[in-house]
């Protein structure tokens, strides 16, 4: 029997599980730089004021730090630039996606189960890889066709397009090798986003410290140096591929060698004894919770310390452009167009905000299917307490990484107006009004979970029509009562003058309601489902 015996039949699994967060995310993330494009376009129609822009753009170091270099003027490069965080997401994607149909499936003990059939030691892996890869590869073509259809340069766009996908298939690549080191799920996310921080904190470095080798050494670094519409370096794309191989030739004998379910890293044991904060389900929720709410708060923290720092910038980045000098006119001047900017940019947080309240409700899910839930309900607790002890995670993480990221933000912006003391409270006011939106994604994960347990995902797909809407409403000119299915389009303006709590009140009345038939319903059905 060939190690690679049942790759196909793995493959059909895989795309059937993900049949709808894989399209999902690789048609968000292949339309957003289209849309960049064509705002570019739209904004800086004349060659002096696109100028203006880009050299704005490169004289702000957080702006840098958060987007890559800008390497021309043209709407193509400023495209480039503006889809550079996108690579980030792009990576992130991949290496879970990997981790999730072979550590996850190993630790749940389905992957015994079916290599108890004729299956191929390096079939699981294989397959994992094959569909991300195929998405990755996907996701290129379509971004570079949409680019191309806005009226750039088909080159450029295929190098933008080549680019982004090299980078999911790395870190797709990477999500394999650590799926083999560590035993447990949690610990291969671990390792794969340790090292997709240390790749963004060396492309931040080089690119703004002046000397750009650090950059060279990250794979988030090498897209931006293919330099798509600059005179494109065709020659580049080897290094992810030549990585991709180092790491796939690491991955595959380390499969083979080590124990089903075991790791090649050693695990750490636990204390003989549980202690005092394990004694109830608020305990052990507060216990599987507590290292997520954490990353998230110092992803969301670093994030905001960015965005506050380029926000003084944005007026002076607009200098010399008379339709935008005169929307700042209407709009308050720069302080108008840095909060019109920040309020913006916390919008786009308070829709990650959202995807930790899905990921945290989902956790229930994740639970029951592994077989820990019913153990528990099986003691004195009641399955109220065991589904709430999750929903205030739900709830609370939200609360806390969009507090942490208006912190963050008002902090540095009100360093760079120097005006801390009114900027940090607004900051935070503004980051907190994103909070009542997010809750709505977890009621809906919470209502899913307790009454279609199986469709508990879906809420990934609402997520990502929220993305949408907000991205492309106003490009595409919408109707408003389809923009309405979006909570955060009825997230007030809170840096504005006048404002109303009504909207904020309501999101929270709709997420309680959702909370609440899906309590009612998870107390009426079977555990586990069958």
């Amino acid at each position: 029997m060939s190690t690679l015996t049942g790759t196909r039949h793995l493959v059909r699994l895989v795309l059937r599980r993900d049949r709808l967060v894989l399209p999902l995310w690789v048609l968000v993330l292949a339309v957003l730089p289209m849309t960049y494009a064509t705002s570019f376009f739209e904004l800086f129609p004349t060659d002096a004021e696109r100028a203006a822009y880009a050299a704005g753009t490169a004289r702000n170091p957080s702006i840098v730090a958060l987007l890559g270099p800008v390497y021309g003027e043209s709407v193509g490069a400023l495209t480039a630039q503006r889809g550079g965080f996108l690579l980030v997401i792009v990576a992130l994607a991949s290496l879970l996606t990997v981790i999730r149909h072979t550590r996850v499936e190993e630790e749940a003990g389905r992957r015994e189960l079916l290599g108890g059939g004729v299956l191929g030691r390096h079939a699981g892996l294989t397959a994992a890889l094959l569909v991300t890869y195929a998405a990755d590869l996907l996701l290129g073509l379509l971004t570079a066709a949409g680019l191309a259809s806005t009226g750039l340069p088909a080159a450029g766009s295929y190098a933008y397009g080549l680019g982004t996908a090299l980078t999911g298939v790395v870190f797709a690549t990477l999500g394999g090798l650590a799926a083999q080191l560590t035993e447990t799920a949690g610990g291969a996310r671990g390792i794969g986003i340790a090292v997709l921080g240390a790749s963004f904190a060396l492309r931040m470095v080089g690119d703004t410290a002046g000397n750009d080798w650090p950059s060279w050494l990250s794979p988030l670094g090498w897209a931006p140096r293919i330099r798509p519409y600059e005179g494109e370096r065709w020659w580049v794309p080897a290094l992810p591929l030549v990585a991709s191989a180092l790491l796939a030739a690491v991955a595959y004998p380390v499969s083979v060698r080590r124990d089903l379910g075991a790791g090649v890293l050693p695990p750490r044991l636990g204390p003989a004894t549980a202690g005092r904060g394990l004694a109830g389900p608020f305990g052990l929720a507060w216990r599987l919770h507590r290292g997520q709410i954490l990353w998230w708060s110092v992803g969301f923290g670093l994030l905001g310390l960015i965005l506050g720092g380029a926000a003084e910038a944005a007026g002076r980045s607009v200098e010399g452009n008379p339709q935008l000098e005169q929307i700042m006119a209407r709009i308050g001047g720069a302080s108008g167009l840095a909060d019109a900017y920040l309020g913006a940019t916390l919008s786009l947080a308070g829709l990650a905000a959202a995807g930790y309240g899905i990921q945290a409700a989902l956790r229930m899910r994740a639970e029951e299917s592994a077989g820990h839930a019913e153990p528990v309900l099986a003691t004195g607790t009641h399955r109220s307490t065991w589904l709430l002890s999750h929903v205030v995670f739900a709830l609370v993480g939200p609360v806390v990484v969009l507090a942490v990221t208006g912190l963050a933000t008002g902090l540095t912006y009100g360093l760079s107006v120097e005006d801390v003391p009114r900027e940090l409270p607004r900051m935070l006011g503004a980051g907190l009004a994103q909070v009542p939106a997010a809750w709505v994604l977890a009621g809906l994960a919470v209502l899913l979970y307790g009454l279609l347990p199986r469709l508990a995902p879906v809420a990934w797909a609402v997520l990502a029509v929220c993305v949408l809407l907000g991205q492309l409403g106003a490009v595409l000119d919408l109707d408003q009562w389809l923009l309405d299915l979006s909570p955060f389009t009825h997230t007030p303006q809170v840096l504005r003058d006048t404002w109303s709590a009504t909207p904020l009140w309501a999101l929270a009345a709709v997420a309680l309601t959702l909370a609440t038939a899906g309590l009612t319903a998870f107390r009426r059905r079977d555990v586990p489902v069958t």
